[in-house]
């Protein structure tokens, strides 16, 4: 099977060739390039692709892809808003995604923004480097016995609300279809409207869809504490960042901790600091002293880009054991 690898970075080749070593059964060739209608004609002679986050999988890429004959789509990502599931699912071609390729990663990385924010230690970096050791201006607060909310608890909100757990921190949950582990582990699922009023600190960890598209806005800001911290490293559309930046000038958001981006197709996984970056709300949005963007890093660490890279071939292997079977994974469920 020729498979073409598009939003292929250094590191993604690496975990890929080394995941195919003992197999035969596929052949990769890899592109730098997003999957967009500029390149999807260099999908033209394979049997299947892959794909990361910010590729264009839309009902037109797949028409093109379809004519290609391309027999499948295997997203290195667990996220798939970015797919026409039903369009996929109309033309036969299935999609495979990677749900579970190291949810800890992103929960540690989501915590990592929370002390980070909350000890000021990217502040305290730069004075320390410069010679000022004063620390007005650094003070935080103890996570014990803060309310965290957590909105989306699958595998990757599951393994943050243990981890804040463990700060002793009193954890509330949204979603819709409660874990009963969480709660004998000591966790609260609430409604919505109590996650907002109560809560110290709300963690997004929930999918990207229609129900969830700017959940962060004025409307639900203004549901929260004074000074809540909101951390993102789900979906950048999950939060109105214009609506965001009121509520960090307003003083409704005291700390903001993103991982993720709406518009972060334009540039993340990119080095663009030769160039401008044409987008005025991110642009204002790194001028605060309370927020921390980083770029879409959280799933970023050896385990997870080990297990993406097994988990990708495991599903295009599927192709050649039961090619029958070809409405797998995201597409049955649509």
């Amino acid at each position: 099977m020729k498979v073409a690898v598009f939003s292929c970075k250094p590191y993604d080749k690496r975990t890929l060739e080394a995941a195919t070593q003992n197999s035969s059964d596929v052949e990769l060739f890899f592109f730098e390039s997003r999957l967009s209608s500029e390149t999807v004609s260099l999908a033209n002679g394979f049997d299947a692709i892959s794909c990361f986050v910010n590729d264009d999988l839309s009902r037109d890429i797949l028409e093109q892809l379809s004519t290609f004959g391309i027999k499948a789509v295997a997203l290195r990502c667990a996220g798939y808003n970015n797919v026409d599931l039903y369009c996929a699912k109309a033309l036969a071609i299935p999609v495979f995604h990677v749900p579970d390729y190291s949810p800890t990663s992103v929960a540690e990385h989501a915590v990592a923004l929370i002390l980070t924010l909350n000890r000021k230690i990217h502040r305290a970096y730069h004075r320390v480097k410069e010679g000022n050791f004063a620390l007005e201006g650094l003070m935080g607060f103890n996570l014990e016995g803060k309310t965290v909310g957590c909105i989306g608890t699958g595998r990757i909100g599951q393994a943050f609300c243990r981890i804040m757990a463990g700060f002793g921190c009193r954890v509330i949950c949204y979603d819709l279809a409660p874990n009963d582990e969480l709660i004998e582990y000591g966790a609260e699922y609430v409604d919505l409207e109590t996650l907002y009023a109560d809560s110290d600190i709300i963690s997004l960890h929930c999918p990207l869809n229609a129900s969830t598209h700017h959940l962060i806005n004025k409307t639900s800001l203004d549901k929260m504490k004074n000074g809540v911290m909101i951390i993102n490293t789900s979906r950048g559309a999950l939060v109105n960042a214009q609506e965001a930046i009121d509520g960090l000038y307003n003083g409704k958001i005291g700390h903001l901790g993103l991982d993720v981006y709406e518009q972060e197709g334009k540039f993340f996984f990119e080095d663009m600091s030769d160039h401008i970056i044409y987008d005025s709300v991110f642009q204002l949005l790194l001028t605060f002293p309370n927020v921390i963007v980083t770029g879409h890093q959280g799933y970023f660490t050896d385990i997870a880009l080990r297990h993406i890279a097994d988990t990708t071939l495991e599903n295009l292997a599927q192709l050649n054991d039961a090619p029958e079977h070809f409405l797998r994974e995201l597409t049955n469920k649509h």
